[in-house]
């Protein structure tokens, strides 16, 4: 299960004036410190998901460890396998550079002393990545999730939801993916399981679905507000200006809203994922991801690409269908189960 909430009681909404409440005090939505974390049972078998996940990935870098001695030939062959894993150019001459360094300044001889160095230089490479997803520190949180179609888009925000929930936090859907009816329905079933609010329209406008959404969140005294959008291409223009309206009117609902845009990219995509977060954040100025379907993947290696390329915090990263495979990032984690 995801990392326990310390949530602090918000403070009361002014009824007459919700915009002047006092603000709660926020609320970090994050792993526990990683020694805590290795030593619970659910986090532990999370991360052998995420190791048999990734192990399509690591083995084809893992075999050019399987040699007598370091030289130019074992790098070029490293170099090959990171880019096979769509670690991306930019991050893949990094890495090379600075594992380099790294078995210089160690005096590595060993080829295996070699990826344990790697596991360093790449977890280095992700920490940038690390964020808590915070709530709390406005009245509510409103979050904006876009994502195209397939990516788990709205299974993440179900999981998602659930878990706040269950940290006692007052939670609102937007089904604002008014083009798909599928979408809001499974966006009604998990509000239902969950016994949270929604707000949906059939077939209405998604920037009204939001409007009403942040408008009903601010006067019920919800801690968040969720807004699911449809699902889309970014190279479906018309779309994603209508993405870039959505986000205007949430602002109108409430001032300096949306607080969170999160896009939701489906790991298998590899270096069309990397594309996706360009755009998308060209777009609407995304604040933080969500990467699932990283079981059986043989692209891990495209969060190194992010990193170096457009550092987005990832907030979430899943290895299957169940609520509790929605895990929090940890860099150090994730670069040993890729390598290890």
């Amino acid at each position: 299960m995801l990392a326990e909430l310390m949530v602090a009681p918000p403070a009361p909404v002014l009824a007459a004036e919700p915009e002047l409440a006092p603000a709660p005090a926020p609320v970090a939505l994050s792993a526990e410190p990683p020694a805590q974390v290795a030593a619970t049972e659910p986090r532990r078998s999370w991360m052998d998901k995420l190791r048999q996940g990734l192990r399509k990935t690591g083995s084809s870098i893992a075999q050019v460890f399987t040699g007598t001695q370091i030289d130019d030939a074992l790098y070029e062959e490293l170099e090959a396998a990171l880019l096979m894993a769509d670690t991306g150019v930019k991050a893949t001459e990094h890495l090379l550079a600075d594992l380099k360094r790294r078995v210089k300044e160690a005096k590595a001889t060993d080829p295996a002393a070699v990826r344990g160095l790697l596991v360093e230089a790449l977890a280095d490479l992700l920490r940038p990545l690390e964020k808590s997803l915070g709530v709390g520190l406005h009245s509510p949180t409103v979050m904006m999730v876009v994502g195209v179609n397939g990516a788990g888009k709205t299974t993440s925000i179900g999981k998602l939801t659930r878990h706040l929930a269950e940290a006692n936090q007052k939670i609102l859907l937007a089904a604002a993916d008014t083009f798909r009816a599928a979408a809001r329905e499974q966006l009604a079933v998990w509000a239902d399981r969950t016994q949270v609010e929604i707000v949906s329209q059939e077939g209405g406008d998604p920037s009204a679905v939001t409007f009403d959404a942040v408008t009903a969140g601010r006067a019920r005294g919800c801690d968040v507000v969720i807004a699911d959008t449809a699902g889309r291409l970014p190279t479906q223009l018309h779309l994603m200006e209508e993405l870039k309206k959505i986000r205007r009117v949430i602002g109108k609902a409430q001032d300096g809203a949306p607080h969170e845009v999160l896009l939701v990219i489906d790991g298998n995509t590899g270096q069309n994922a990397l594309a996706q977060v360009k755009t998308f954040d060209d777009a609407i100025g995304l604040t933080g991801l969500i990467v699932t379907k990283l079981d059986g993947t043989a692209k891990g290696g495209v969060l190194a690409a992010i990193a170096r390329e457009r550092a987005i915090p990832v907030y979430f990263i899943g290895v299957g269908e169940k609520l509790e495979d929605l895990q929090t990032f940890n860099a150090r984690e994730f670069a040993q189960a890729l390598l290890e």
